[in-house]
């Protein structure tokens, strides 16, 4: 298995480098099954490939904002860094990072990419050489974008974020919170429970009055799940919604700890803009209540 995923990484990769456009439907074909039409996207996942490759192609605000380090900058010109967390340090050159003076327990990140994340909840039991090499081959790998062709990539400088430690003290990560923004505006928010190792976690999503939407197949075998309304959800709508005012979609994620709101990315192209984990008629239906910049010049 690890050789296929292997073999497909690279095909893609090659991909990319002839025709950013072919990768994507090719990987497409693949996961769905079907050909994608970018002529007439009607579902989430065609519309946000659609907006990859004609609004956010080379957006200086898009390659901004998919930047973890430089979209603190947006941020603060929205007025709204109050929800930053604290940055420790920012480093190209992990030779730099003075490890005994961190904290007890931190977060260690890299700024372009997806899954690139280390959260130490105890520095003691953290192997210092061995994460040093990870942090090192994160910064040397110059194709964060080539796998899937999320060109808003393409270019950024790598650094190592160190951010403070948000977690438990028993080591216990917060519930993130993900908003799909559409047309400047958060519609819905995304949540994930029982995510514990070994359990199926389970996704709902909610609307701006904390409703249940049937969006998902846990949501449909379990319409009557109560999740509590957690304080400072309110709030977190209207941070997603003055992040989201210059694009068209977006999904900005959050974190919610004792009714503060922290920001947590700004993701343009979800699973590379191809969820086929998403329920077919949520796809759809949130692929309608997007209008396309063309679509909303008519």
């Amino acid at each position: 298995m690890r050789l296929k995923l292997y073999i497909a990484e690279i095909f893609r990769r090659t991909l990319t480098r002839i025709s950013p456009k072919l990768n994507t439907k090719v990987t497409y074909f693949f996961k769905f099954k079907k050909k994608l039409d970018l002529n007439n996207p009607k579902t989430l996942n065609d519309k946000i490939l659609w907006l990859k490759f004609n609004t956010y192609w080379n957006n200086p605000l898009v390659k901004q904002c998919a930047d973890k380090y430089k979209v603190r900058d947006y941020i603060k010109d929205k007025n709204c860094s109050e929800i930053l967390n604290e940055l420790i340090g920012v480093y190209d050159r992990v030779e730099e990072i003075q490890w005994d003076s961190l904290p007890k327990s931190f977060a260690l990140k890299l700024n372009v990419g997806c899954g690139k994340n280390i959260i130490v909840s105890n520095k003691e039991e953290l192997n210092v050489a061995e994460t040093k090499e990870i942090l090192k081959k994160w910064l040397k790998e110059k194709g964060h974008y080539l796998g899937y062709s999320e060109m808003q990539y393409k270019g950024v400088k790598p650094y190592v974020l160190i951010e403070k430690y948000l977690g438990s003290e028993d080591g216990e990560l917060p519930t993130d919170y993900k908003f799909y923004c559409l047309n400047g505006k958060a519609k819905y928010v995304m949540v994930c429970v029982d995510r514990v190792k070994g359990k199926h976690a389970k996704f709902f999503y909610f609307d701006e009055n904390w409703t249940m939407m049937p969006f998902t197949e846990d949501a449909l075998r379990d319409p009557n799940r109560i999740i509590p309304k957690p304080d400072g959800i309110d709030e977190a709508f209207k941070y997603a919604g003055i992040l989201s005012s210059e694009f068209p979609f977006v999904r900005a994620d959050f974190y919610i700890i004792h009714g503060k709101v922290y920001f947590g990315e700004l993701t343009f192209t979800p699973s590379a803009g191809m969820d086929n984990g998403r329920l077919p008629a949520t796809d759809l239906l949130l692929g309608e209540m997007l209008l396309l910049p063309k679509e909303g010049n008519e």
